[in-house]
């Protein structure tokens, strides 16, 4: 049993384990953070656009609800397809991997910076370099 414990304690505390956690924590904020741009502003931008459609009110009825005639109370709800409500999921996603996209290439472009190294200066020419160097030149003023 000590065994198990000593190799759950190795497995947990691990780098990448606890930068998975961190990942998926942030990865829920950033979740609902996109959900909320989504919903409360980019959807609202798209009904208004569009004349007040809104995708999640779309539906086929494959069987009307059965309501009693006297107390108006459900006896069998409709049966739908909500693809109105589809639609909504399939723009969210995008939305959210063209978010998540941005973030990884801003990300990335930090990372490019930090990385790369700073130009290193010209090494210092040797006695010999300087002395070849002064000896074209006046022989290149003698020409």
């Amino acid at each position: 049993m000590m065994s198990l414990i000593k190799e759950f304690k190795e497995f947990a505390m691990r780098g990448n384990v606890i930068d998975m956690a961190v990942g998926v924590v942030i990865g829920a904020a950033f979740g609902k953070i996109i959900s909320s741009l989504v919903d409360d502003i980019i959807m609202p931008l798209v009904g208004v656009a569009t004349g007040g459609m809104n995708f999640t009110d779309y539906k086929f009825v494959i069987q009307q609800a059965v309501i009693d005639g006297t107390t108006q109370e459900v006896i069998k709800p409709e049966v739908t397809l909500n693809w109105g409500t589809w639609i909504q999921t399939i723009v969210d996603f995008l939305i959210v991997a063209f978010c998540i996209f941005i973030a990884i290439k801003a990300i990335n472009q930090l990372k490019r910076k930090e990385a790369e190294p700073a130009p290193e200066a010209a090494p210092e020419p040797t006695k010999e370099e300087v002395l070849l160097t002064e000896i074209r030149d006046l022989l290149k003023e003698k020409n």
